[in-house]
């Protein structure tokens, strides 16, 4: 009966798996809700005759154009190291990195190893140690840098759309940027000005700020000012959307993430109880719950319900993940 029971379990849950995420793409539901989108969104031709709605039209074109940009980074292809180490704002070489990982790597080897974890727990803790921590701190850099360029970006293309409505060249008004903002806008338009100094025209030095700041706000000012310097055009019009759109998306995802905090505190409680209930009860009774992990039934039975919580969660993280 237990086995029965264990088979009906594991069935429902591949079932629900399945139904969850397998179900929609083979019903043509996805198809058809894109396609009832398409049917149903305005066209833009149609908003560009009213006058009133200019400006509207032109910042959901930039919303539009940054959301394509998103979905391009997100296709790209891996980096090489040395351009990661410097998005994530490090001076070290690809020889350094190497030689801290390895040496991180041996040294929790050494440590599974003494603290008698054997040599397959020793070699796992080494490789974790040495290929996948190094490369984690990278990324965790690289985020932590990139929320706070976008924190301080829409206040610098302020300062370029003031400058130019007051009839300061486009120079003038990076070099300001480059002494006055905070980190690591200011290291980032240091280097833009340093590269005009040197010949290289200042739509290429923009450009080029996406290669060390890989956003879609970065590499859509990178496309505005290039433009802008080979056909002409309104610049500080260009620049105001394109502001109002950084800080209503950043309203946004603050917005998102208040209300999506009550989803997260409720996943970590539900994930941290089944854990918290299993020690209090091998403090008072360890006999009782000791089948867990030395029955084979125990055993499948924590595999089932490790699954399930997996599951939970990203239902749950699926839930609070809005596209913006």
């Amino acid at each position: 009966m237990q086995m029965l029971a264990v088979f009906v379990l594991v069935a429902l849950a591949a079932g629900g798996v399945i139904w969850v995420f397998v179900y929609p793409i083979l019903s043509g539901e996805r198809q058809a809700e894109r396609r009832q989108q398409s049917v149903t969104r305005s066209e833009p031709a149609a908003r560009v005759t009213a006058s009133r709605g200019a400006p509207k039209v032109r910042r959901e074109q930039v919303e539009e154009t940054l959301k394509e940009l998103e979905l391009r980074q997100k296709k790209a292809k891996n980096l090489p190291l040395p351009m990661r180490i410097s998005q994530a704002g490090l001076n070290w070489s690809k020889r350094q990195f190497i030689i801290i990982s390895v040496c991180l790597g041996m040294a929790m080897f050494v440590a599974g190893f003494i603290f008698g974890g054997g040599l397959l727990v020793a070699a796992g803790l080494g490789f974790a140690a040495g290929f996948g921590v190094p490369r984690w701190l990278l990324s965790f850099l690289k985020k932590r840098r990139e929320s706070k360029f976008l924190h301080h970006f829409p206040d610098s293309v302020d300062v370029v759309v003031r400058g130019v409505k007051a009839g300061l060249p486009l120079g003038d008004c990076l070099r300001i940027i480059a002494l006055e903002s905070q980190e690591p806008v200011r290291s980032e338009f240091k280097t833009i000005v340093e590269s005009q100094t040197i010949g290289i025209p200042v739509g290429e030095a923009c450009a080029k700020l996406y290669e060390r700041m890989p956003l879609p706000e970065a590499n859509f000012f990178g496309i505005v000012i290039g433009i802008q310097q080979k056909a002409g055009g309104n610049l500080s019009e260009a620049l105001g959307n394109l502001s109002r759109v950084l800080r209503d998306r950043k309203k946004m995802k603050a917005k998102i993430r208040a209300m999506s905090m009550e989803a997260k505190a409720s996943a970590v409680i539900i994930a941290a109880l089944p854990f918290a209930v299993m020690i209090l009860v091998y403090i008072s009774s360890p006999q009782y719950i000791e089948l867990l992990w030395t029955h084979p039934t125990g055993r499948l039975m924590m595999a089932c319900c490790a699954g399930w919580m997996l599951l939970g969660v990203l239902v749950m993280k699926k839930m609070i993940n809005f596209d913006f």
